[in-house]
């Protein structure tokens, strides 16, 4: 096609994509998110379930590297779609923001155990990236290690690891877990989507992991071990690019009203640091909980309680961002019905995250779990799990112009 031309059917393409985001989302599928000032893609799928040697993927992380490059990071899951069993941690690279994207790596080979729950960050002083991994021995299910039937061996253990070449090597994962896990913890799960590094205040160049664990209930109760009021949030400290790790702070409440579960965490303007968590099974009435740090992570103002302005939300893992700038809001991704796990939105608040208003719906399609990145001055990017018919038939990338969010 001659360059002219080409030219024109990209600015048609992406003025029917801006005509599309500014529209509610039909019940047939999805809406087109809106191109950047450039006219380039609205949308793209790094991962197809079935395809590259993995019945599934799902979980996904995204980072944008210091050269402007986006990592997608996943699960690609060998036997079928559950939790356990072989599960590599891959990754595919994309150089144009999103539309296009490079072969498919593996980052974390399981080798028929199980490796997971991704959480990236790009260091701030040196651009390095540093991956977070959550492994158990495949022949053990979360229900087993909960119930404290796992060996230390075979139950969660954490992992490390870097990259220095902009996300085209990773070094070999380098256990941490004795330096972030208690004894008597059974589950532990970094968090999953993209940590965090916090880039002002005294604590500045921090980097923060955002994750749960589940603890073996009382002496005298019945060690089920699956209750879900033995869930509890925790955060994982570095203060020196990655190399040592340690305990922030840490949910012990256990009191089962609420049961932080799924982390995610952002820097808000004010230099304070902001947690979300899904409500697992909780008796309190919403499934998104929320808190703040003053001090970088290592300890919390208040327990964790309902956020009810995002109680359209499932019980899910999602996904928190705050847009660069002072004025700029703090968003939420997730799926907006509250029975299912369906329809992706964005929500939007612009007083910290005292409240949140939908701002838009991608979809109204099956979606689940969803990672929030910045693209650009103008442009951030959501990847999330999606499907025409299910939940995980795919990894949708979605680029959306900020301001199609106002």
């Amino acid at each position: 096609m001659p360059t002219r031309s080409r030219t024109l059917a990209c600015l048609a393409t992406g003025l029917t994509a801006l005509a599309a985001v500014l529209l509610p989302a039909n019940a047939s599928g999805a809406a087109p998110a809106a191109p950047d000032a450039r006219g380039r893609c609205a949308s793209s799928v790094p991962y197809v379930s079935g395809e590259g040697g993995y019945d599934t993927y799902r979980i996904p992380a995204v980072v944008r590297t210091r050269a402007g490059t986006l990592l997608a990071f996943a699960e690609g899951r060998v036997g079928g779609a559950g939790d356990s069993g072989s599960i590599d941690v891959v990754l595919k690279r994309s150089r144009d923001g999103g539309c296009t994207w490079g072969p498919t790596a593996v980052v974390a080979s399981g080798g028929g155990d199980t490796r997971g729950n991704p959480a990236p960050v790009v260091d701030p002083r040196t651009g390095r990236i540093v991956l977070l991994t959550s492994y158990n021995s495949g022949q053990v299910t979360e229900a087993q290690i909960m119930r404290g039937e796992a060996t230390a061996a075979q139950g969660r253990r954490v992992f490390v690891q870097y990259s220095r070449d902009d996300g085209r090597r990773f070094s070999p994962p380098r256990e941490v877990t004795a330096a972030v896990k208690p004894p008597g913890w059974r589950w532990y799960a970094t968090g999953p989507g993209h940590a965090l590094a916090l880039t002002t205040g005294p604590h500045r160049g921090r980097l923060v992991v955002p994750a749960n664990h589940s603890v073996a209930p009382p002496a005298g109760s019945s060690d089920t071990g699956q209750e879900p009021r033995y869930y509890g949030a925790h955060a994982l400290l570095s203060d020196d690019g990655g190399r040592h790790w340690r305990l922030g702070f840490v949910d012990a409440a256990y009191e089962g009203e609420s049961n932080a579960n799924e982390s995610s965490a952002a820097q808000l303007p004010d230099g304070r640091v902001y947690f979300s968590a899904r409500d697992q099974n909780g008796p309190s009435v919403g499934n998104r909980l929320d808190t703040y740090s003053r001090d970088g992570g290592r300890g919390v103002e208040r327990p964790y309680r309902v956020q009810p302005t995002l109680n359209e939300v499932p019980a899910v893992q999602g996904s928190v961002l705050q847009v660069p700038g002072r004025q700029r809001p703090l968003l939420f991704s997730g799926p907006s019905v509250p029975s299912a796990r369906r329809s992706m939105a964005l929500w939007s608040s612009t007083d910290r995250g005292a409240h949140f208003t939908r701002a838009l719906t991608l979809s109204q399609l099956p979606a689940a779990y969803s990672d929030l990145v910045p693209i650009g001055a103008a442009t951030l990017g959501i990847l999330y799990e999606t499907g025409d018919q299910g939940t995980y038939e795919r990894l949708e990338f979605r680029r959306i112009a900020l301001r199609a969010l106002r």
